[in-house]
């Protein structure tokens, strides 16, 4: 691991500058609202700089990859607050993980290591002793590990999963509350009605299209219909009928700066509680794609909307049926549904290391899930082998020395993270960073 030196400040803005130069010259001000976001605290700051977390594991030395588990596909950005609520395509509520915009191809344990890092920092703001953080990381671990592991015995690989069911603490709290939203108290929020059907609502980061731009995004979602599985496409003719489209801007600190539209549809009937919000965002580099080098895993990709769809069908159980990808001015697009199911886990109100515990164990098995199960549609060629039996035969006979080294990497990075979390508000706030100023002009 690099270790904090003098030239460090200038290496986070060089690694910054290389990973978004281009998003940060279209939308600066978007940018300056990314940065100022990640400046609040460390662990905002780790959310939003994967590309730096990558860079420093382009030299690293990992005991646990070989030709299959150096080969395996990643989440890419796992941390504490990339799991959620959602609504599978079998109608049920499920506890997993989410947002699959950096997912790849790379070392299973990249993810491992992500993700007790950010258990590092977030244990650090809590002021929990350092030992306890290190029993929280083991729980999570041995559970990812026993998950794998029962994979490796049973054929059912898409057997486990949190939901209602078997939750319970916060996130069957989470899971209850996704449980009571709406699709039409959604709507209600976002769209209007005006002779006698609806439209978006205008305001803050909604923009209206001209007409070349409304039928160039019109184009694009008729190419996005043709490319949806066989089983996955409704059958109804006008399910698909463009009521509405608006721009977006990108949101959340991962998204800044990325062009964004809002396409409102017909939905399963003409019943106006039906219509169905998609959002259609421009795909991005997937931090882990900086070291991955293979050019047979680059060029498998159409472009980055596509990488994104496919990497989460090979992750995920399930996925939403009307996930999809298209093209729009030749840069790809991820489309996906705007729900009401989906809600975040918050981490605000758990504290105390009894209540985090029992989390950290459906974590670690949602974890191991998504590494070892795909869904049905998934159709991808570039890794053929089971998971599962690939990782089983990395640490079988080494799992307390696995567990113990991942640990100890996630503690030491999180300490590096705290400072370079100073060193990027000091640059920040002086200018340092090209393209993006701390200061707005008049």
């Amino acid at each position: 691991m690099q270790e904090i030196d003098p030239t460090r400040r200038a290496k986070i803005v060089d690694v910054l500058v290389d990973a978004f130069a281009d998003l940060m010259e279209a939308d600066p001000s978007a940018f300056r609202t990314k940065f100022r976001k990640m400046a609040a605290d460390p662990f905002a700051f780790y959310r939003g700089s994967a590309c730096i977390f990558y860079n420093d594991l382009r030299d690293f030395d990992d005991p646990w990859a070989d030709e299959r588990t150096g080969r395996a596909w990643i989440h890419g950005d796992l941390h504490l607050e990339n799991f959620g609520t959602y609504m599978n395509s079998e109608g049920t509520l499920i506890f997993d993980v989410n947002d699959f915009d950096e997912a790849y191809v790379g070392h299973f344990s990249w993810d491992l290591r992500r993700f007790v890092a950010s258990l590092a920092l977030m244990g650090w703001q809590k002021a929990l002793p350092e030992s306890t953080v290190r029993e929280l990381a083991e729980t999570y671990l041995r559970s990812y590990i026993e998950q794998v592991e029962h994979y490796v015995r049973r054929d059912m690989d898409d057997e486990y999963a949190v939901g209602l069911d078997n939750s319970r603490g916060a996130i069957r709290d989470l899971l209850l509350s996704a449980r009571v939203s709406t699709r039409i108290s959604l709507l209600e929020k976002v769209t209007v009605l005006e002779d006698y059907d609806r439209r978006f609502r205008r305001g803050r980061g909604v923009r209206d299209l001209d007409e070349a731009e409304h039928a160039m995004v019109c184009q694009a979602f008729d190419t996005y219909v043709e490319r949806l599985p066989e089983g996955k496409r409704s059958e109804r003719p006008d399910f698909y009928r463009i009521k509405d489209v608006v721009g977006r801007k990108g949101f959340g600190i991962g998204s800044a700066g990325l062009p964004a539209y809002n396409v409102l549809i017909d939905g399963a009937s003409q019943a106006l509680e039906n219509d169905i919000i998609l959002s259609l965002k421009q795909g991005n580099y997937a931090a882990p794609s900086r070291i991955v080098e293979e050019a047979a895993v680059r060029d498998y990709f159409q472009h980055e909307g596509h990488r994104t769809v496919v990497s989460q069908r090979a992750l995920q159980v399930h996925t939403d049926p009307l996930l999809g990808y298209t093209e729009i001015g030749g840069v790809g697009f991820v489309v996906s549904e705007l729900s009401p199911y989906e809600l975040d886990l918050d981490w605000s109100d758990l504290t105390e290391p009894e209540d985090i515990a029992p989390v950290l164990e459906d974590l670690g098995r949602a974890t191991a899930k998504v590494h070892c199960v795909s869904d049905e549609d998934s159709d991808q060629t570039l890794v053929t082998f089971q998971t599962e039996d690939a990782i089983h035969g990395v640490i079988d006979g080494h799992v307390d020395e696995f567990v113990n080294e991942i640990i100890d990497f996630g503690i030491a990075y999180a300490e590096v993270s705290r400072k370079d979390h100073q060193l990027f508000v000091n640059a920040f706030r002086e200018d340092e960073i090209a393209g993006v100023t701390a200061r707005s002009k008049a």
